[in-house]
Parts: C-alpha cells; structure tokens; sequence
C-alpha cells in the first residue's frame, strides 16, 4: 500500500511543479507585455512602436500556446489529435491576417483614384448632336420639305418629314 502512495504523492508533486512553471511563465509573458505595452504609449517612433507591437504579438500567441497545451491537457495528447486542432487554427489565424491585409489595400486604392479621369474607348461612336446644333439641323431639315411644297404646287401629296434615329 505504502508503494502506491508514494507514487500517487511523486506524480503530484510532478504536476504541481509543472503548474508552478507554467504559472510563472505566463506572468512573466503578461508582465513583459504590460511593460512594453505602456513603454509603447510615450513612444514617437512609428516603426518602433510596430516593432513592439509585433513582440506583443508573439508573446501573447506563446501564452496562448502554453494556456491550450497545459490547461486545455493538449500537450499529453496523441500528435494526430494535435494536428488536428493546430492546422486549422493556423489557417485561421491567416485567414485573418490575409481579411485584415486586403482590408487596408482601399488606403492605398482611395490614394490613386481620381475621380475626373474620364476612359477613352476604342470603339469609334457617332457623336450625337447636342443643343444647338439639333435646332438648327432640324430647321434645316422643315425647311427643305416646306420648299418641295412650293414646287409640287397643285399637287395634293404631302411630304413627310423624316423620322430621326434614337440613340
């Protein structure tokens, strides 16, 4: 009986150190990010503060590693069952990273957009008369008939005026 005791006593002992260490690790990993977090908030330098920013990152995807592996009991697992969980998590992840990439491209679109560029086509089109010149084609265009009229003279036939094509 004695023999199973001191083995139930060892492996309790193992897994309180190993709470102990991952309990210090995840301070120590909050810790250095709070300290960069408001290190990051008097800084200036815009390239420096993504730089933090990207630590920040990295730590905070370790403390989520350690929090899946030891809390979530994922480490004592068999590797296909961590694959399993792990490959869809990264293309999660750059699933994301690629929403948030193309998310941020309309800055650089909103940039080289001008709004009074105007497309030149390649297919040759009639220009249609505008304004004036219309008035002045169609009196043109009554008129001629008019002076048919005078010309027939007794005759009863009457001109029609031509239809114009609708564009």
């Amino acid at each position: 009986m004695s023999h199973s005791h001191t083995d139930q006593e060892a492996h309790n002992a193992e897994a309180m150190a190993e709470i102990k260490k991952v309990t210090i690790i995840l301070s120590v990993f909050t810790i250095v990010e709070l300290i960069l977090g408001f290190w990051m908030i008097s800084l200036t330098s815009h390239s420096l503060i993504l730089a933090i920013k990207g630590t920040i990152v990295i730590l905070m995807m370790a403390k989520a590693f350690y929090i899946v592996a030891y809390f979530m009991h994922l480490k004592h697992e068999v590797k296909n069952l961590i694959m399993t969980i792990v490959v869809p998590l990264l293309l999660f992840v750059w699933f994301i990273g690629a929403f948030l990439w193309d998310g941020s491209s309309f800055r650089n679109l909103r940039n080289n957009y001008n709004p009074y560029f105007k497309e030149q086509a390649t297919i040759k089109v009639e220009k249609k008369e505008h304004g004036a010149a219309k008035h002045e084609a169609k009196d043109a265009k009554h008129e001629a008939p008019a002076a048919k009229h005078e010309t027939i003279g007794s005759s009863h036939e009457t001109a029609k005026p031509e239809v114009e094509p609708y564009y």
